[in-house]
């Protein structure tokens, strides 16, 4: 699918979103429909993965969906398998039912029996044959092998009534059973989808909202709609596998744009996003090589919504990243962020996104007291808040992280993110963090932290961006590329200010734009003083080790210099010219008999 197929999808479920949504908070309805695309996705992969594993099993179940739609013997086929459950759940062996060992009490049993059929013909209830429920119901036996399979194959689950096609005829028949359905499909692939634990990945999707409805009838309504739309809105569109990975992102990037200040709690503009991947990918030591074959592993400590993990997955060839590492305190954006890495193909044992505070340093993985055991990072990246305020406190000043710098100040929490992160970063990693531009001249601790920095040759370069980039703040902001490790004695100063397009709301970086900033990044190019220069220690510390960019790269244009000699000479000749004239006039004044000029 190319870019344009790729806007016309996202411009087509959000004009569903636009239209279904009424009155509801974009936020709430944004939590709900990226929900079910996410369900949509899942979906799709596990019966494509289904179909290649029972092979010809599959063809016949196929064939006969096709022969009783031909007879319409539907209704037939579904009391024959509802009489097959029923028939086997009856007759299953005391020890394969879910009871205790021994079980005498009759009542227990047969209540066990009727709780195993119950759940088994909900299979049937959309009383739409799928292959997948007609062989489930077929080789009730062999289900568990078959599910054990698919684990191993694609790394989770999903029973056949739970699928998306199930939903949606659900929702196309308007049936009262969607609802529950659904709730019970979420919960599936909280608790028991994957390997993994993905408990709580729909906590913030609550279908008894009265926001849905005042009522389950209400709720189980607005419900059909909107599956309903979305189900139809795809189906204009080719099934490939990055299909709704990039539905999922358009979204997120539109709903960030309707929340205005609030969109910077999970959401990095994807041109900003690929400034960061690009830089982070190449060579530590020496840039203008290229690209690393490989990263061991990739941290964001602010990960919002994934994208930033993303695009610099996306900037690398296939199985070039170890492990991939995300932090996110806000936990609607950090359920977000796991169905994000999910939808964009990756393996839940590919990734770690954890829900927490990174300032308090609250995950065991980064939080390894042993440095031998320490998490090393080749490569970082971070969009974190801006100018956050934050508690620090007696205890944070002796944390590892900070008791080599000191603690940033309570009003700007900037370089507290910053040096959290840059503990992380390996000695041939690449970190690349967006900041405010006031970390480049700030005074007091935050100048201390900046001095040493400069002094340890940890500051590799640093990059000022257009204003009213984001949709959390008109500000400028800078990029800082940090190393432990750095071949270059200098600091490479980029003032990219003056370079975009003008949007509507907001400004914009084309390619072109990107283009340049990489590329006078990988080969520290100075063309163009004015929007490049590599600069000494010794003229930043004439400078107070203040990082103004204005100090060291400025757009301003350079004022003429003016030859006094030169100007001297002009008003010479102007001053004979007038007096010249001056004489010839007069000369004409005293014939016509007229007062002549003084």
């Amino acid at each position: 699918m190319n870019d344009l197929q790729h806007k016309q999808l996202g411009a087509t479920l959000w004009a569903i979103a636009d239209k279904l949504r009424g009155a509801m908070n974009p936020d709430d309805f944004r939590d709900y429909m990226l929900s079910f695309l996410f369900l949509r996705y899942l979906s799709d992969n596990y019966e494509e993965a289904a179909k290649k594993e029972l092979g010809s099993d599959y063809a016949e179940c196929e064939k006969e969906i096709e022969y009783a739609v031909a007879n319409k013997t539907q209704d037939k086929v579904i009391s024959g398998f509802k009489r097959q459950i029923t028939d086997y759940f009856e007759a299953l062996p005391l020890n394969k039912l879910p009871v205790k060992e021994n079980e005498t009490d009759n009542e227990v049993i047969k209540k066990a029996r009727q709780t195993l059929i119950d759940e088994h013909e909900s299979l049937l209830e959309s009383r739409k044959l799928t292959p997948l429920i007609i062989w489930y119901i077929k080789n009730l036996e062999e289900v568990p092998t078959f599910e054990k399979q698919m684990r191993r194959k694609v790394h989770f689950v999903i029973k056949p009534h739970y699928l998306w096609s199930n939903i949606y005829e659900l929702a196309r028949t308007q049936s009262k059973h969607l609802l529950k359905t659904l709730q019970a499909g979420f919960k599936f692939i909280e608790n028991e989808s994957f390997d993994s634990t993905f408990r709580g990945l729909f906590s913030e999707v609550n279908l008894d909202s009265d926001k849905l409805g005042r009522n389950y009838e209400t709720r189980n309504i607005m419900l059909c709609s909107i599956i309903t739309e979305i189900a139809e809105g795809l189906s204009e569109f080719s099934n490939e596998t990055d299909l709704l990975g990039n539905a999922y992102e358009y979204l997120i990037g539109q709903f960030a744009a309707g929340s205005g200040k609030k969109a910077g709690e999970f959401y990095t503009p994807q041109q900003i996003s690929t400034i960061l991947s690009r830089i982070v990918i190449l060579d530590s030591q020496d840039p203008s090589k290229g690209k690393k074959k490989y990263i061991n592993n990739l941290l964001d400590f602010a990960c919002g919504s994934g994208s930033l993990l993303i695009n610099v997955k996306k900037q690398l060839e296939p199985n070039s990243i170890g492990q991939i590492y995300g932090q996110e305190k806000n936990i609607t954006t950090y359920n977000l962020a796991r169905m994000n890495m999910l939808l964009h193909g990756f393996k839940d044992s590919e990734f770690q996104i954890f829900h927490g505070d990174s300032l308090l340093n609250d995950w065991n993985i980064l939080n390894e007291m042993n440095p031998a055991k320490k998490l090393e990072c080749d490569a970082v990246v971070a969009n974190p808040p801006f100018s956050y305020r934050w508690e620090p406190n007696d205890t944070l000043a002796e944390d590892f992280r900070f008791k080599n710098y000191g603690l940033a100040p309570k009003s700007a929490a900037d370089f507290a993110f910053l040096l959290h992160g840059f503990h992380f970063l390996s000695d041939n990693g690449t970190m690349a963090i967006i900041l405010p531009h006031g970390v480049l001249f700030r005074g007091g601790t935050e100048e201390k932290i900046r001095t040493k920095l400069l002094k340890d040759g940890n500051i590799d370069t640093i990059i000022g961006l257009p204003a009213n980039l984001f949709y959390s703040t008109g500000i400028p902001v800078c990029i800082l590329v940090l190393k432990k490790c750095k071949k270059f004695d200098d600091v490479l100063f980029i003032n990219a200010s003056e370079y975009y397009e003008k949007g509507k709301r907001q400004n914009i970086l084309l390619p072109k734009h990107i283009d340049k900033i990489v590329e006078t990044y990988q080969f520290r190019k100075e063309d163009d003083k004015k929007y490049s220069r590599r600069v000494s220690m010794e003229e930043i510390e004439k400078n107070g080790f203040n990082l103004n960019i204005s100090r060291y790269v400025s757009t301003t244009a350079e004022e003429e210099i003016v030859d006094l000699t030169d100007v001297h000479k002009n008003l010479d000749n102007i001053e004979k010219d007038i007096n010249e004239a001056k004489t010839k006039h007069n000369q004409f004044l005293r014939e016509l008999g007229l007062p002549e000029l003084k």
